[in-house]
């Protein structure tokens, strides 16, 4: 992998994924040219994901003060076919950084929809194996809450299952505002995953996402699961 071409370096770590069944035609609008959506089993999914980036540095520099942050992003799931090959990435609805620098960079390089936000997580393992896993963030003076609680050791992803249709995606695509689309991939081994004892989100998130994603967000996932994560690298983007 060429080093001129890394874009960013990071850990992705504790990442939980809450998965809901959505009707293709809310997605419609926001599905970048040069692209189509992807589904499981005949399924649509969007997902509400935290996590935390760690050790992060943009073009191989670590800037003081912007290397470990949580975020908070929701996503879709699309696939392109590059000559006999499928590409399956993901499309982000918009996602939410702590920090407003980082934020900028994203949006500066690949028009990625992001907002900076007050921002906290817990993460915590005991001694008898409950994992709860915590993100948190505040939009018009309400805070909302990705919960996800489980117990016991991490599994392997099982091939062809839910779980690894949505955490493999390996490259993003990203509409850009003259119609166009940027095209990027993200690198990492496979995790492993949680299936949980517990999974839910609790706020008010129209203003972020609009009416009709707030309202798919107001009930229960359809699936979840908790990623124990990994370092990562993003390329830089071109333009299709």
């Amino acid at each position: 992998m060429p080093s001129d071409r890394k874009f960013l370096t990071a850990e992705w770590r504790n990442l939980v994924l809450l998965n809901y069944e959505v009707d293709a035609r809310l997605l419609g609008p926001f599905v970048p040219r040069g692209t189509e959506l992807d589904s499981w089993n005949g399924k649509v999914f969007i997902s509400l994901v935290g996590f935390r980036f760690l050790k992060t540095k943009v073009f191989g520099l670590s800037i003081p003060f912007h290397s470990n942050f949580e975020e908070v992003n929701l996503r879709f799931y699309v696939r392109r076919r590059e000559s006999a090959e499928v590409q399956r990435g993901v499309v982000f609805i918009r996602e939410i950084v702590p920090r407003r620098a980082i934020a900028h960079v994203a949006r500066r390089f690949y028009n990625e929809n992001y907002v900076a936000l007050p921002m906290a997580h817990h993460i915590r393992t005991s001694e008898n194996g409950k994992v709860v896993a915590v993100y948190r963030w505040q939009s018009g003076g309400d805070w909302n809450t990705i919960r996800f609680e489980t117990r016991g050791e991490a599994k392997a992803l099982q091939e062809g299952s839910e779980e690894q249709f949505i955490a493999e995606h390996y490259w993003g695509y990203a509409a850009q505002p003259d119609g166009g689309c940027v095209e990027y991939q993200v690198t990492h081994p496979s995790w492993k995953v949680w299936r949980p004892q517990s999974a839910e989100f609790e706020g008010n998130v129209e203003e972020l996402y609009g009416r009709q994603f707030a309202q798919v967000l107001g009930q229960k996932p359809d699936s979840a699961f908790l990623a124990d994560g990994s370092p990562v690298t993003v390329m830089r983007g071109r333009r299709l």
